[in-house]
């Protein structure tokens, strides 16, 4: 059995209109880079050893950059990163920190494409070289890949012989490096399939770059990429011409939801976080399938496409149980169905006393089924009085039937967490 290498969260953000359009209806062209903190920060559970994110401009001039990292190591690296993305903005005058021309002109992080990455690891292998995104550069801009994950990949050994034996040299054997080095090898064959089709229609110079940009499928990409991947994963991905997608294992393993309105898109590991971010209701949220990958092109167009066939869905505990929480809709109503379940056994453990029996739930996590439980004592306990009524006979008196109806399933909250000094 393959240890739990990787469990992560990820989080990515593609704005779809102009940042003068944020600027004006928000009040400041940072919507995009405000709100990846809110994603982050509300998976802060998910990764506590440390956090990066990265950021593309969709338009600079050559000789500017237009790529963005920035990782931190340790529990509080959502806000050293955040904190030292904003240090950048922090001599500017009013006038210019409102000036979303201005941002995209000058500023670093003041881009359209965002992706965040919270690590926990339990590799033992520490150190900011192993925090996500991990970036891979090229001067063609197409060509430059970030790349983050939340996975857990069984056949490193094999992926890593294989790109060797072709020429490839990673710069390290960690598989984050070796799925990098993959992807980007494909990326450049994809880059360089279009170059030659652009050439053959007689274009030159940067009317190549454009065709190029406006022409590459990640699709390709991934389908050619991840046949050979074995294992749980979501990988995410920005190039430097702005292309973003994310990827989710066919089996299912590792979860990942989406949402698309005509000024934003997102994606992140959990569906409440995308809820409570941007406020928008569940049944607008979307799970990314097993197999399937989501992309926004360049021009801000989203769509989805099933990169390999969907296996039988064997989903991660350690995702269900450890870092679901109550406030997803399908966990919610699962724990209380597990609550629910608990019954027949509860009331074979006290005899079926329910009237010298209080019930109660310890540790917190355990509320929603303790509510379940309630809901299926309730049950019970509502035919016992029918069938002691109805035992009664057709003229009760009213006291027997008090006695009756006064039955109820007693609970207390007999643990409150303290602080323990």
């Amino acid at each position: 059995m393959e240890q739990l290498k990787h469990e992560c969260g990820v989080a990515m953000i593609r704005l779809l209109k102009p940042l003068e359009y944020y600027e004006e209806k928000y009040g400041t062209w940072m919507y995009g880079l405000n709100k990846l903190y809110l994603l982050m920060e509300k998976q802060h559970n998910r990764g506590q050893e440390g956090a990066g994110l990265a950021c593309v401009k969709l338009e600079a001039s050559p000789g500017e950059e237009y790529m963005f990292r920035e990782r931190a190591l340790g529990p509080s690296a959502i806000t050293e990163i955040f904190g030292t993305v904003q240090s950048h903005f922090k001599g500017l005058t009013k006038e210019q920190l409102h000036d979303a021309e201005y941002a995209k002109r000058v500023l670093p992080f003041a881009g359209e494409v965002y992706m965040g990455h919270l690590r926990y690891s339990t590799t033992g292998k520490s150190g900011i070289s192993y925090v996500h995104p991990f970036l891979r550069r090229n001067n063609w801009r197409a060509k430059n890949l970030a790349l983050c994950g939340n996975f857990n990949m069984t056949n490193v050994d094999e992926i890593f012989a294989r790109i060797t034996a072709i020429g490839q040299h990673p710069r390290k054997y960690a598989d984050t490096y070796i799925i990098l080095e993959q992807l980007g090898h494909r990326l450049d064959r994809e880059v360089e399939r279009l170059f030659n089709l652009a050439e053959a229609e007689g274009l030159a110079g940067m009317d190549i770059t454009h065709y190029i940009e406006g022409h590459i499928d990640l699709a390709n990409v991934l389908r050619t990429s991840s046949k050979e991947w074995d294992g749980g994963y979501v990988m995410c991905g920005l190039t430097g011409s702005g292309e973003t997608f994310a990827v989710r294992d066919p089996w299912g393993i590792r979860t990942a939801f989406w949402y698309q309105d005509d000024e934003i898109a997102v994606l992140a590991s959990e569906r409440p976080v995308i809820q409570t971010a941007l406020n928008v209701p569940v049944g607008s949220i979307k799970e990314l399938q097993p197999g399937q990958a989501v992309f926004i092109n360049k021009s801000g167009k989203v769509r989805t496409a099933q990169i390999n066939k969907p296996r039988k869905m064997k989903p991660c505990s350690f995702e269900r149980i450890y870092f679901s929480r109550g406030s997803d809709t399908d966990i919610y109503r699962e724990r209380k169905l597990l609550g629910e379940k608990l019954v027949p056994n509860i009331l074979k453990a006290i005899d079926n006393d329910v009237d010298h029996t209080v019930f109660s739930f310890i540790p917190n996590t355990a509320e929603v089924a303790f509510y379940g439980m309630l809901q299926g004592l309730d049950n019970y306990l509502n035919e016992e009085k029918v069938q002691q009524i109805a035992a009664l006979g057709h003229s009760p008196s009213h006291e027997e039937l008090e006695h009756i109806l006064s039955r109820r399933i007693r609970s207390e909250k007999v643990a409150i967490k303290d602080i323990k000094l």
